[in-house]
Formats: structure tokens, sequence, C-alpha cells
């Protein structure tokens, strides 16, 4: 080899030693070496100023009365072709048919796949991304769309201020099991490491979202993963989903963040991204506040008992009422104690004067003489 030949060898050794390797090669995590804090490091965008989760402060969102209720297009038109799923080391990943879709804002969306965030301690111990008054859910759902009136890929639309569309749907748990998520809880087994893919049947995606898709708040953020483009209009649900206990510790204790090849086996908890600041920008609620105001399971159980003891105090009064009216009654039926009128006496002297007119008339009329008027004392 000549002295050009091994100058540029070495050349090109050390531009590689010297190289930082590319973003999309760095192997992020949610703690340790380039754990979220670390992440505006290698991934500039995570240090923006418009990022994702948030804190939403209710009595800081502002009614946007133009915010109309969002429209799943083809979410229940699965047809018989299955889905696919996979660990991608940072959540359960299920890809969604291009036909699915997103109406109500100001362009087309086209699903692309969703995803979950959950904790690690169960019931009541945080999980979820986005916060309401400081409160975070036990998971998170989120299903992203990507503008395809603008661009044609999801890759391109995600480096656009417009590009994406994501629904963020607040899981919680309650007494009965949430069927519609067994569709993917059930399958989550078979791809318990990652970079594991599955099958798994399709389903009605629809039934995984609130029935109340009229009341959410709406923001512009980031994805909540590297490399945290500021490129998503956010609609986070006001209404929550509920799970199962059973079936949350099925989510936060089936999946592994490392390969199945790896001996030292890491479950995948707690991926989720704490809450960013909103650096003035705006939450818009579709909802009032009066109309928008939630009640906790809490406050629903105290209204029903609170509803149910009026109504039998309410049964009490009226039965009180309606007997003490019936012994009212029953005393106007009872024989009548007073003394009976007493008829008014006779006066003896004027009846005897009444006797001898009466004669003298008598006797009168058989003599022919005029009979004389009959008097009375008045």
């Amino acid at each position: 080899m000549d002295s050009w030949g091994l100058f540029i060898l070495l050349m090109l050794l050390c531009f590689q030693w010297t190289t930082a390797p590319a973003a999309e090669e760095i192997t992020w995590t949610y703690t340790g070496l380039v754990g979220q804090t670390q992440w505006p490091e290698y991934f500039p965008d995570c240090a923006g100023k418009a990022q994702s989760p948030v804190d939403v402060v209710t009595t800081q969102t502002k009614y946007d009365p133009s915010l109309l209720p969002l429209t799943p297009l083809g979410y229940s038109q699965h047809g018989n072709k299955p889905f696919t799923m996979y660990n991608n080391g940072h959540t359960a990943v299920i890809e969604l048919p291009e036909w699915m879709g997103l109406g109500g804002l100001p362009w087309l969306y086209t699903a692309v796949q969703m995803h979950l965030h959950w904790g690690s301690g169960g019931p009541s111990h945080g999980g979820g991304e986005h916060t309401i008054n400081g409160l975070s859910a036990d998971a998170e759902l989120h299903v992203v769309h990507y503008n395809s009136e603008l661009y044609p890929n999801m890759s391109t639309a995600m480096k656009q201020s417009d590009g994406l569309a994501v629904l963020g749907i607040l899981i919680v748990t309650g007494e009965e099991t949430n069927l519609a998520f067994n569709n993917i809880l059930n399958y989550l087994s078979r791809i318990r490491h990652a970079d594991q893919k599955a099958f798994i049947p399709a389903f009605d995606v629809q039934t995984l979202l609130p029935e109340d898709l009229g009341s959410y708040y709406r923001y512009n953020g980031s994805l909540t993963t590297p490399p945290c483009h500021q490129s998503v209009t956010w609609t986070l649900f006001n209404e929550r989903i509920q799970i199962s206990p059973a079936q949350l510790l099925k989510l936060e204790t089936i999946l592994y963040s490392s390969k199945a090849e790896v001996p030292d086996r890491m479950l995948l908890q707690d991926n989720y991204r704490t809450t960013q600041p909103l650096n003035h920008r705006v939450v818009f609620a579709s909802f009032s506040a009066e109309s928008g105001k939630e009640l906790t399971s809490g406050e629903v159980t105290a209204i029903v008992i609170g509803v149910m003891c009026g109504c039998v105090g309410l049964a009490v009064i009226i039965r009180f009422i309606v007997k003490t009216i019936r012994s009212t009654s029953s005393w106007d039926v009872l024989p009548s104690s007073r003394p009976a009128p007493m008829s008014r006496m006779k006066d003896p002297e004027k009846e005897k004067k009444q006797d001898m007119a009466l004669n003298s008339t008598c006797e009168a009329g058989k003599k022919g003489e005029p009979s004389p008027s009959l008097q009375t004392d008045p």
C-alpha cells in the first residue's frame, strides 16, 4: 500500500471514531444513561418549548365552542386481516390499517398505530403520561394518525408542525373487566421480549375509546418519546376508560424491555414521560366548566345514596301526612255527644186564650153572629 492509500485509510478510521452516532441509532430509555433527563443531549427537539405530555389545569383551560366531536373513520371496519403487534423495547405497538382515519379536524388524518404507557405499582401509583390537575391515571392509550391530505407518509408528516394527530385516552382501574382491552392484553405473551412480533385477531378499535367523543382537551405538543418532534395536535379525552386491577397487573408485569437472548431480563415498566412545561401554550376545552365537571366514582355513589335517602324520607313524610288526615277525618263520623236542641216551651196562658177564642167563634157560628177575629200574641 502506498503512502496515499495509508493516509486515506487512517483518515477514514479517525472520522469513524470521532463521528457521533446518528440519533436513530441511539438506544434511549426512560431511566439510566440515556434516560429522559438526557434525551435533549441526543435529540434536540426534546428540549423544545412545546413538549408533551402536560398537566392540564382545568381552571386554566379555555373553552372553545368551535371544537366539534371527533369522528373515527373505519375504526369498526377491521375486516378479516389480522393486526400486527410488536414489542419495540419501549411499549407494545399495534399497527393499524390505512383505511382507518380521523375526522373532525381541519385535515383528514390516517391512522398509523396505537400503543400504551403504564407504571409499575398497580392502581393509583401512576402510569399515564398526561395529568389532570396534577393527578395521573394508571395507564394511557395513544392512537397515532398522520396528516394524509398534506403529506405522503408518517415519516414526512412527523417533522411538520401540522403533521400528526394523536388521541390520548386515560385509563383507570375499576371493578369490572374491560373486554375490549382483552383484545390486546390476551396476546401480550406473544411479544414478551423486545423485537418480537405477532399477529393478533382484528377487532373493533372504537370499543377502546370513550363513549363521549365530544368532551376533550386540545393543545399543540410533541411526541412523548424521542425524537420528540413538535408536530402533534393532541386530543385528550375528558372521559376515562376503566380496566380491572387484574388487567392492569398483566400490562405491568408481562413484557420485557430486553431481548430474548439477554440473560438479565428487564421488565418493561414505568414507560411514561414526566409532564413538560406549557411555556405559555393554551389548553383548549371543547366543553364549558359547568358541563364538563367530572364526578368521581365516590361522588356518584354519594349522590345515588343521597337521592335514595331523600326518596325514603319523602315517602315517610307523605305517609305521616296521610295518616294524620285519616285520623282527623275519623272524628267527623263519630256520634255527637252534644245534647239535642230542646223544643220551644209552650205558654199555658196563651193556649187558654186561643181555646176561648176558638170556642167563641164556634158559638157565634151557631147563633149566626159574626165571629170575632182570632188574636194571638205576637
